[in-house]
């Protein structure tokens, strides 16, 4: 039995987390594997009934857990009150430290019949399909010291980087390599920062024991320019926090929706799995969000956390199959598109089509 602790969060969290529930009950009924599904307060549900975005008992509760299944964070009430000391996102900072969730993977691809949706044109979305590994925990977000000078007329942030923090990041890059197109691209700015400097450093000492993977480097600016270029030139780029949390939000909106993109943030002992998209308040409740980065995050549970590649393909196929028969949430559909239960519904049904084919 594998142990999944169930994050709904905030806004739209509960209703896609539960289509995701429905993919991985599909997959379980087929293949026989029994998962055991356990929930926990995350953000402004959490502060709401307990003052603590992250609380004791959801750590324990993920720190017991095989893999993690999160939804969204972030509430109005917080994000419009400047002068609030206890915020959602305080959670999801928290989770990340306290599990050593140090990498982020996020997968960007794109859907034939969807073109039209992407703001770039189709030629150029033709084909793409990449993974972006960014380090989650280091760089200029956690560098000390920070802060501002006595007069307030200076601020200052630090950019800290360690070999095992790179290390630990590219070993995961360079083995997705392995098993995609044998491509591998480090994104960084070592023609200016020192800490650029160490990360090429490193990460070329490890492409030796990777003979299979062909290495390449790229400046962050030339990275920007050619993810809208030419998106379909990349197959695995890894690179530092900061470059990572701007390149990947980038390359989100080549797809056309953000509500169709999943995301993987590993640890040495227990992953998360999670939608990339907000937790979209002004449509909660209202059977109108797009389940599929959440189902989509379910398949990479499986892949990353549990090593059932077989069973996230045909969670993967199955979402295909729905997107290209149009049963799809109204960001997509012009016609108006389907709810979000039905878009599960669907996908559920098609994952037994798909075994049985």
């Amino acid at each position: 039995m594998k142990k999944i602790a169930v994050l709904p969060g905030d806004g739209i969290g509960p209703e896609v987390i539960k289509q995701a529930i429905k993919a991985l009950n599909a997959i379980t009924e087929i293949y026989g594997h029994e998962f055991k599904f356990e929930e926990g307060l995350i953000g402004a549900a959490a502060i709401d009934e307990t003052g603590n975005p992250f609380p004791e008992e959801t750590e324990e509760l993920c720190k017991s857990s095989d893999a993690i299944l999160f939804g969204a964070i972030g509430d109005p009430k917080y994000d419009n009150d400047p002068s609030a000391k206890v915020r959602p996102e305080q959670g999801l900072l928290k989770m990340r430290k306290e599990l050593g969730l140090f990498g982020n993977i996020r997968p960007i691809t794109t859907y034939e019949s969807l073109a039209d949706m992407s703001p770039l044109k189709n030629h150029v979305i033709n084909g793409v399909d990449f993974v972006v590994f960014r380090e989650l925990t280091g760089g200029i977000y956690f560098g000390e010291p920070r802060g501002r000078s006595e007069n307030g007329e200076t601020a200052f942030d630090t950019c800290v980087y360690s070999k095992f923090e790179v290390r630990r990041i590219a070993k995961l890059a360079f083995e997705a390599a392995e098993k995609r197109q044998g491509r591998l691209t480090l994104v960084d700015k070592a023609n200016v920062l020192a800490s650029s400097r160490l990360w090429r450093e490193t990460v070329t000492e490890m492409a030796k024991d990777y003979p299979n993977v062909e290495l390449d480097f790229m400046f962050v600016d030339n990275a920007a320019m050619k993810i809208i270029k030419n998106p379909a030139g990349f197959d695995v780029v890894v690179t530092e926090n900061m470059f990572g949390d701007i390149l990947t939000d980038e390359a989100s909106v080549i797809s056309g929706s953000l509500g169709l993109l999943p995301s993987a943030s590993v640890g040495n002992s227990i992953s998360l799995f999670e939608p990339i998209h907000g937790s979209y308040p002004q449509v909660a409740g209202q059977n109108k969000a797009n389940p599929v980065g959440a189902i989509l995050s379910a398949a990479m549970l499986l892949d990353y956390a549990f090593d059932m590649t077989k069973e996230a393909r045909v969670i993967e196929e199955a979402v295909s199959s729905a997107i290209n028969q149009g049963i799809s949430t109204e960001d997509l559909n012009t016609n108006g598109g389907y709810g979000t239960n039905e878009v599960g519904d669907f996908i559920a049904s098609q994952i037994n089509t798909k075994v049985e084919a």
